[in-house]
């Protein structure tokens, strides 16, 4: 039987087989994204400098009131439309996607199309 604790470490094991190649600068930063059961958090970071420039989340005050619950593909939408909105009025068009080890389908997938079609590229 699997545990959900043999299904993490094989996660962070795929994710850091990932962040060996994939690296956020200034100009491109990286598309980090985290999902727990009950929410999805997305950040905007830059490897090189160690900052994070832009951040959404399920549980953030714009989007925690329209949200009822945030372990979804619509949260996970909203929160893809709204951090390619904070990413622009940064400056930012061109990123690179890091899906955190998780597989790309359902939430992560749902996140990545959002913010694609509210002018990310990746």
């Amino acid at each position: 039987m699997i545990t959900k604790g043999d299904k993490n470490k094989a996660r962070l094991k795929r994710h850091l087989r990932v962040r060996k190649k994939v690296e956020g600068t200034g100009e491109r930063p990286r598309l980090n994204v985290y999902r727990s059961e009950k929410h999805i958090y997305a950040q905007l970071i830059d490897d090189v400098a160690g900052v994070t420039l832009a951040s959404a989340s399920t549980v953030d005050k714009e989007l925690a009131k329209e949200i009822g619950n945030g372990g979804n593909v619509d949260s996970a939408r909203k929160v893809g439309a709204l951090l390619a909105k904070r990413a622009q009025d940064k400056g930012f068009k061109n990123v690179v996607f890091d899906r955190g080890g998780y597989l790309y389908h359902g939430r992560i997938q749902a996140l990545a199309d959002a913010a694609r079609e509210a002018g990310l590229e990746f």
